[in-house]
């Protein structure tokens, strides 16, 4: 049998709220699994991937409301606070919030990978991890290392992360399935990768 040892959380969930209201406009700071990390400024073609994503998705469900940098408190084990690159939710459903939010309520929540060190451990690991824990029923990752699509559905609250993971090749339709319900066509995306 083997035994994970506990990683002792770096600071409080309060000390980093304090820390992350101080932080300059150049970075995000984000408290996932007792660790701070920070995700670097955004480029213009993760930005227009969000932007091309916020269009299909309101297109095809005028429904939803799209939130880019939304925060979201995540994770019950060790309070984890994420700011998702997007969060489809319905109409209004942040309406009243401050700087954090609880997930309920958000039906799928987007990450688009930056060029940077620690997206690995970032978007591929941890995040699917909190978002999964945090019962958020759709996980989408646009990886712009791999040029693939990723859609994480039917989320495990008890262990976190998901159990169905379906990984498509930029080019590729891609199906969001519900409660989003929606088909992409992801030839685009090749457009905006180094």
């Amino acid at each position: 049998m083997t035994v994970m040892a506990e990683r002792t959380s770096q600071m409080s969930v309060e000390e980093f709220e304090t820390i992350a209201s101080a932080a300059p406009e150049t970075v995000t700071l984000e408290f996932i699994d007792g660790r701070i990390g920070v995700k670097k400024v955004t480029d213009g073609d993760h930005d227009t991937i969000v932007s091309w994503l916020t269009k299909r998705c309101i297109q095809a469900r005028p429904d939803l409301d799209v939130y880019h940098g939304r925060g979201l408190r995540v994770a019950a084990y060790r309070q984890g606070r994420a700011r998702p690159d997007a969060v489809l939710a319905p109409e209004a459903r942040f309406a009243g919030y401050g700087e954090w939010a609880d997930p309920d309520g958000a039906l799928m929540v987007v990450e688009v990978t930056s060029y940077d060190t620690d997206t690995d451990r970032r978007d591929r690991h941890e995040k699917p991890a909190a978002y999964g824990q945090a019962d958020i029923p759709l996980y989408l990752l646009i990886d712009r290392d791999s040029c693939t699509v990723t859609v994480h559905s039917s989320p495990d609250r008890k262990v976190g992360g998901y159990r169905v993971v379906r990984t498509a090749k930029f080019g590729e339709k891609v199906l969001l399935p519900d409660p989003i319900g929606i088909e992409l066509d992801t030839e685009i995306l090749k457009n905006y990768v180094r």
